[in-house]
């Protein structure tokens, strides 16, 4: 995450370096269609070939399109055409990276702690926005682009071996997680993993109590056979981890709550708090102090989960802190002083980040972990894909009716989410394993 904090700091100017604003923001935004369109196929590569594979390779793949940029940039002048590639390249793996992250958690804890996992990824994430930008603008003082390029190369590099100390276990033989749906009718996913290597019961005991590794070795992958086969599996594949989704008592108005929690949340902490910060004279300052009152808020929640563990009835709270996140988003717009507008967003923060982990936990522990690549996918796309259209749509909305309307529609729209979550029984009453 520092590395790709500091390659996005390194990107930014070397666009602007080489072209028009214009130009630049074509290039910073290039990435978006290629995590967009792959995203699913993303879930199905991890789900087939096993998370722990895909995501090394992937991030192997990222660091040498990131030194190899920077090589360039030392030795020559390429222009616009070498970022707009590495955008294009960051964006494609992206879409395999990211699905495979999201389905390692379960192969590689209990589901008790898949809950903490999630708190602790959300200190990384705040950890890594609040000193990555400053290192990455270091990297742009000191040597220019090429530098920051070569120390982002250099952070994502150390993450592999780190990657790879990672020791998975095989899938489950049979999943339960208290309040699970059944997912009764659903065919068994096919993939090249098999799903009986874990020890279980009597036999983890013992091999903890000996000191034995209890994790099996990632299993190898089935080697695909080329042609029209391929395609029809992979196609399959795809096919049915949507209809999953789809029948899940859970995870179905989950996606929807997260959607459309997303949709009403990005457009107005965006564009929307730019617009604010400027119309109300707060400046480029007071916008900071805002967006470090909400990063306070859901890092401080990120912290809460991380040490606790388990939140009880985490579907109702979830519910109730989406809803009640809609309200001070709506208010946001209406704050005329910069101190309570910091005091809303921490308020913001907490309940956001609070709903955010919650979320997330129970994406991990409800969804069956042969699914769990395509269901993060699903997820994904509907954070990066679809939320971020939002932006300029809400700020074309700004324009033409001004802050207070499209700050309450947002809300409106992210607190249906809340609505969602509460009205669905099976929702609501989902749990967080003890």
């Amino acid at each position: 995450m520092l590395g790709d904090n500091v390659y996005y700091i390194a990107l930014s100017w070397a666009a602007v370096q080489a072209g028009t604003p214009a130009q630049a923001g074509l290039v910073m935004s290039a990435s978006a269609l290629p995590r967009a369109l792959l995203m699913l196929g993303g879930g199905v590569v991890a789900d087939r070939f096993g998370p722990r594979r895909v995501v090394i390779g992937s991030d192997v793949v990222r660091c040498a399109a990131v030194v190899a940029v920077a090589a360039l940039l030392l030795l020559a002048r390429p222009g616009l055409w070498s970022l707009a590639l590495l955008a294009l390249v960051f964006g494609a793996v992206d879409a395999m990276f990211m699905p495979a992250v999201g389905a390692l958690p379960t192969r590689i804890t209990g589901q008790d702690q898949l809950a903490r996992v999630q708190g602790m990824r959300g200190l990384s994430i705040r950890f890594a926005n609040v000193v990555g930008a400053p290192l990455g603008g270091l990297g742009v003082a000191l040597g220019g682009a090429a530098a920051a390029f070569g120390l982002a190369g250099l952070l994502i590099a150390a993450s592999v071996p780190l990657l790879i100390s990672v020791r998975v276990r095989a899938l489950p033989a049979d999943p339960t997680v208290p309040g699970r749906d059944a997912a009764a009718g659903i065919p068994e996913p096919h993939t090249a993993e098999p799903r009986s290597a874990e020890p279980h019961g009597v036999e983890a005991h013992v091999a903890e109590a000996h000191g034995v590794e209890a994790h099996a070795a990632e299993p190898r992958a089935v080697e695909p056979s080329a042609g029209p086969a391929v395609r029809s599996r992979a196609w399959g594949d795809l096919v049915g981890g949507l209809r999953y989704i789809r029948r899940h008592r859970v995870l179905a108005p989950l996606m929807v709550a997260i959607a459309l929690g997303d949709l009403g949340f990005v457009g107005p902490l965006n564009v929307g708090l730019t617009l604010l910060a400027d119309r109300r004279g707060w400046g480029a300052s007071g916008m900071g102090w805002v967006l470090a009152g909400f990063g306070a808020g859901a890092g401080a929640m990120s912290l809460l989960l991380a040490v606790r563990g388990r939140l009880p009835r985490a579907g109702l709270v979830a519910g109730a802190a989406i809803l009640a996140g809609s309200v001070a988003i709506g208010a946001l717009a209406f704050v005329p002083y910069l101190l309570a507008a910091v005091g809303v967003a921490l308020l913001v923060g907490l309940l956001a980040g609070l709903s955010g982990a919650l979320c997330g936990a129970l994406l991990q522990t409800q969804a069956d972990p042969a699914y769990l690549g395509r269901v993060t996918a699903v997820a994904g796309l509907v954070s990066l894909g679809l939320a971020p259209l939002s932006m300029p749509v809400a700020a074309a909305a700004i324009g033409a009716w001004g802050l207070g309307p499209v700050f309450v529609v947002s809300a409106v729209v992210c607190g249906l989410g809340g609505v969602v979550a509460l009205s669905v029984p099976s929702l609501r009453q989902a749990e967080l394993p003890h």
